[in-house]
């Protein structure tokens, strides 16, 4: 039966929606391969880490390599013909500047996309900024939209309209936090967050008077029953490569609030809420 290594970053329990993903993939990869995953021993916190994991990838033996995302990189370290890459977005190339964004965009997409057989990425939006940031042909680059998480569920509930649940998800920039805040001044409401809140964002917390919750490390199970309880998903990034929230939250039977633009539009469909921004 054909080994697939799915080649993973280091965990961190701040980051993990990329294994989030493949755990949902796990089975249906399971029917007809026998599938194994490794993760790199080092962050990407320097480039001598970053050595340190093409060193250790070298070493795996596969008919079939899959670097799920993050460290693209590692592609280097594999055999062209039976490497797959997936990179969910670009946000890396898209916040960096000066010779930062020269190092991203060459060690994390054109030579990695160049040194494999084929990408996989979450949406149309991605692909088209692969395609750009590299020059490759569009036909190397597949579109899989993410999948739903298994363990959401839905459960009836009254809307409670004098102080609803509002559950947000996540802490980087692009998640828009510090304009969700000063949105909800005099608003009667918990803003459910999952995930880190950055110092800055508890200053703003504190300076609008917003009641808040804070969730960490989760799990699948725990993150369903966020979903069930709360109120409204809002989810009004600024730039995502899909935008898996809007799904789960809707999945849950959950009115979603999302942003005007793609691919939030595209995957919330007519199913949201949708705003500037």
């Amino acid at each position: 039966m054909p080994l697939v290594l799915l080649i993973f970053r280091k965990p961190n329990p701040l980051f993990y929606s990329i294994e989030k993903v493949f755990a949902s993939l796990m089975g249906g990869l399971q029917i007809g391969f026998s599938v194994q995953s490794q993760y790199m021993p080092f962050y990407n916190a320097s480039l001598y880490d970053m050595a340190r994991n093409l060193a250790f990838a070298r070493k795996s033996k596969a008919d079939i390599y899959h670097v799920t995302g993050d460290v693209h990189y590692i592609v280097l370290a594999l055999p062209k013909r039976k490497t797959i890459l997936t990179i969910h977005d670009s946000v890396f190339i898209r916040e960096s500047r000066g010779l930062k964004r020269v190092f991203f965009k060459w060690i994390f997409l054109k030579l990695p996309v160049k040194k494999c057989r084929f990408v996989t990425t979450i949406s149309e939006k991605s692909k088209n900024e692969i395609v750009q940031f590299t020059g490759c042909d569009p036909a190397k680059v597949v579109v899989i939209p993410n999948p739903v998480n298994a363990h959401i569920y839905y459960r009836a509930q009254q809307f409670h309209a004098d102080s609803p649940a509002l559950l947000f998800i996540g802490s980087t920039p692009n998640k828009n936090l510090d304009r969700i805040i000063p949105a909800l001044a005099g608003i009667p409401c918990t803003l459910e967050i999952v995930g880190r809140i950055p110092q800055e964002h508890l200053l703003l917390l504190q300076k609008y008077h917003i009641r808040f919750r804070q969730f960490r490390e989760l799990s699948e199970n725990e993150m369903a029953d966020r979903y069930a309880a709360c109120d409204m998903v809002i989810f009004p990034s600024l730039y995502e490569g899909f935008g898996l929230p809007i799904l789960e939250g809707q999945k849950a039977g959950r009115p979603v609030l999302t942003s005007n633009i793609s691919p939030m539009k595209e995957v919330a469909g007519a199913g949201a809420c949708l705003v500037d921004p």
